[in-house]
């Protein structure tokens, strides 16, 4: 259950940094709506977050929960904000991946 948890922290992590990213780009009440939606997913990640260090090592869940915040955004920033997809930041992204995957199963 901690490990489902971790994972939809990490997802509201990747919601703060896209709201974010879209607040800079909107205007007016648009801009104020991103940010809301900005400090309502930071609080729901940290507080997951706080919740699964309570039974995962800290190193662990924190590693997982910045390599999904950071997996996530890349492929938002790509989705969302045409940012360049090229051989070198896939298989940067891949070896996070496998590195979120690894610390999953070498963790007890």
């Amino acid at each position: 259950m901690n490990w489902f948890l971790l994972i939809i922290a990490g997802l509201f992590e990747v919601g703060f940094a896209t709201c974010l990213g879209k607040a800079k780009e909107a205007t007016g009440n648009t801009a104020t709506y991103w940010y809301i939606g900005f400090v309502v997913c930071l609080t729901i990640s940290m507080l997951l977050l706080i919740k699964v260090t309570q039974s995962l090592p800290i190193g662990t869940a924190y590693a997982v929960w910045t390599g999904i915040g950071a997996i996530g955004t890349v492929v938002a920033g790509i989705a969302l904000f045409n940012e360049p997809v090229d051989f070198w930041r896939v298989f940067f992204i891949s070896t996070l991946i496998i590195s979120v995957v690894g610390l999953k199963f070498v963790s007890h």
